[in-house]
Formats: structure tokens, sequence, C-alpha cells
């Protein structure tokens, strides 16, 4: 009666959405690359970067630009005489001695962090995704303890209403009984809550918030058993690998690059010219067609120069104290990873482990005093048997998001561990 009631229950749940068929998780993790709005985001920074290194690059190309001048000018003749020009004019810069090619070697940095940024976005997507999945899942498994702790509280309820009518209970003892069962009630209802609630936040990480998933895979993470480098061998690798370490580290090398750039606008340029001219009045000292060199020193350029260093320099600051404080902060989350997948592999897995064990004798033993009619129902032992293999699930699922946090913490790949089987 509890397994209808309970399949009764979800599609009433889920029924005002459009639902989906079943679903893995690897299908769900296939999701973290469908154009998320956290996805685009660093998506269009990473287009933005790219467009700045092509704008910078652009800067010793070739230019090709008309010019005119309309003027009138007074003649010897003492009459006013149209003085017109129109010039076009092919240009290339030659030499700037290291204001572009800085600028350059800037804007390739900058594209590098927002790479690694992008990369850092779709570690999380997947962590956030895996972590949607469980949650549905144990909401699930949480619903499915809770009724049948419901039906035994009920059951008791109403046997006890009986048992007053005769008067083999007291008044008082009826209500505390209505009042667990109404606090049980209110348990179930809340848990059935969460199994919609659950569902829209797994539809809305792999972007399709319109189509609640209505049955999920439970994944048999066949990962949670890999072996894991400690924490002195794994430390450097994170900070190599780590896509935030390398955000930064790019962001700071870009930072060199722009104050080297800005330092060099003191420097002369060098570029070269070639215009074709029309004249509405003739010159002697004008050329229907030249080239030459054109030579540009810089002799004062008042603070420009020195606030764009200081600026500069201040931001290049931030971005080192940010590194440091990441190095940090990675080293405490590493450590505290490596002890939650330990203390998960360990006492936690052994001891709900024997909390299964030992459920699953109380049951066997609670349907052979049912069958010798020394019990009237079976629904506490039942649900305490669920409840111990929800704990079960909850520390296999919270080892695999500890596993996968570890790995994306590392840069999408651990460290070979040594003697382990390949």
């Amino acid at each position: 009666m509890t397994r209808l009631s309970w399949c009764a229950l979800l599609a009433c749940a889920l029924s005002a959405p459009v639902s989906a068929d079943r679903l893995t998780l690897e299908e769900a993790l296939a999701s973290a690359t469908a154009p998320h709005p956290e996805l685009r985001i660093a998506e269009s920074e990473l287009a933005l970067a790219r467009a700045d290194r092509d704008e910078a690059d652009s800067r010793q190309g070739f230019s090709l630009s008309i010019e005119g001048d309309l003027r009138t000018g007074l003649r010897p003749t003492g009459n006013w005489e149209p003085n017109n020009v129109g010039l076009l004019i092919l240009r290339k810069p030659l030499l700037d001695f290291g204001r572009s090619s800085e600028a350059v070697a800037a804007a390739d940095q900058e594209v590098a962090a927002r790479q690694a940024a992008l990369i850092n976005v779709e570690s999380l997507r997947r962590i956030d995704i895996m972590a949607r999945f469980f949650d549905v899942l144990l909401a699930d498994m949480q619903y499915a303890a809770d009724n049948e702790f419901l039906a035994v509280a009920y059951v008791a309820w109403d046997n006890a209403k009986d048992r007053f009518k005769v008067g083999q209970i007291s008044q008082p003892e009826l209500f505390k009984l209505e009042a667990s069962y109404q606090d049980t009630r209110e348990r179930r209802n809340a848990s059935q809550q969460r199994m919609r609630s659950t569902r829209q936040k797994l539809a809305n990480a792999i972007f399709s918030p319109d189509k609640l998933p209505t049955e999920l895979v439970d994944p048999a993470l066949k990962d949670n058993a890999r072996p894991v480098p400690i924490y002195e061998t794994l430390l450097p690798w994170v900070m190599a690998k780590n896509p935030r370490v390398q955000m930064l580290r790019a962001q700071a090398a870009a930072a060199d690059a722009r104050l080297a750039s800005i330092r060099a606008e003191s420097n002369p340029t060098v570029n070269a010219d070639v215009s074709a001219g029309s004249y509405s009045r003739f010159s002697n000292t004008r050329d229907d067609y030249s080239a030459g060199l054109v030579f540009s020193v810089p002799l004062y350029q008042g603070g420009r120069v020195d606030a764009r260093v200081a600026r500069e320099l201040a931001q290049k600051e931030r971005t080192v104290a940010e590194l440091d404080k990441l190095k940090l902060d990675l080293a405490d989350t590493l450590l505290v990873t490596l002890q939650e997948i330990e203390w998960l592999r360990g006492s936690s897995r052994s001891a709900a482990d024997k909390q299964i064990e030992y459920r699953d004798w109380a049951l066997e033993r609670a349907r052979a005093e049912y069958e010798l009619e020394l019990r009237t129902n079976l629904g506490n032992s039942m649900a305490e048997t669920q409840a111990a293999q929800l704990r079960r699930k909850q520390v296999e699922y919270r080892l695999a998001l500890a596993l996968a946090r570890l790995e994306a913490l590392s840069g999408g790949s651990l460290p070979p561990v040594e003697g382990a089987q390949k």
C-alpha cells in the first residue's frame, strides 16, 4: 500500500510541468556544456578578450585613409581662389619600440586568463549538476522512508482510537499518538515538497527548466574506489594546475606586459607613408605621388603616462594579493577535501554498512515475529531499514562529490598514485 501511495503522490507532485524520461548521471553531466547563463557569461568574457587581442594586433597593420582639405586663399592678383587638396594615404607602422608588441602580449595573457576561467566554470557546472542529481535521489529515498514512518504512525493512532473507545488507554495517550502522527505527516509532506524542488533545481542546472526528470537512474559510482594522492604530493600539483591559479597568474603577467606597453609610449615611433594626391591649384612644391618615413618623438606628455603606470601597478598588486590568498585557501580546501574522503571511506562508510546490516537483521526478525503474530505490522522495521539505506547512499554521494571537487581543484586530472593499479 505504501509503494502505491508513494507512486501516486510522486505523480501528483510532478504533474504540473512537463516530465522527462529516465535520466542517468552521465546524461545529466553531458549538459555541462549546454548554453547555461553561467557558461555563456564566461564564454562572452573570453570572446571579449580575443577581440581585444585582435585589436591590439591590428595596430601594426596597414591602414588606408582619404584626407581632404577644402579651403580658399587670396592670390597675389587680389582674387580668392580655391586651394583644395585630396590625399589617399597608405600607412604602415614600422617601429614603436615595444609599445604594440607588449600590448599584444598583454592581450594574449588576458585570453589565457579567460580560457582558464571558462575551464573553472565548466568544472563548477559539473559539480553543481552532480550535487543536484544526488539531491533528487536522496529526496526520493527520504520521502519513501518518511512515508513508511507515516504509515506506522497512522496505524498506531488509528488503533489507539479503538482502544480509547473501550477504555484501554487514556485520552492524553491518544493525544500523544495523534500529535506524533501529525508531526510525522508534516515531515512526510516536507519530503514530498523537496522531491519537487530538487527536481526543479536539477532541471535548472542542466538548463532544461521546463522538463522535470521523473525518474533518475542511481549511478554505480565506480570511481569512488579510485586511489588519491597524499596531501604533500597533490599540493604542488594543485598550485600548478588549478584554473583559478592559472587565471590570476595570467592576469599578473598581462599587467606586466601592459606596464611595459605604457612605458613604451615615451619612445619614438617610425611609420612608412605612401600617398597619392589631387590638388585644385598647381604648385611646384606638391607631389602627386610620394613615399617616406615619418618619425615621431614624444617630448612631453604631462602626467598621463605616470598616472597609467601607477594605476597598472596598483591593479597588479591587487591581482598578486588575490593569487596569494587563493593559494592559502586552496591549501586549506585541499586538506579538508582529502580528510573528508578519508573519513567517508573509513568510519562513515563502515558505520553505514553496519547500520544496514543491523537493520536487515531487525527486519528479518520483525517478519518472523509478524508471521508468529507477535507483531501487528512491519512498518517501523521497514522504515528504519530504508533510513539506513538512505544513510549509506548519502555517504557514497558525498564521496563522489568530494572526489569531483578534488579533481576540479587539480584542473581536471589527478597525478598518478605510486603503486596504484592502472
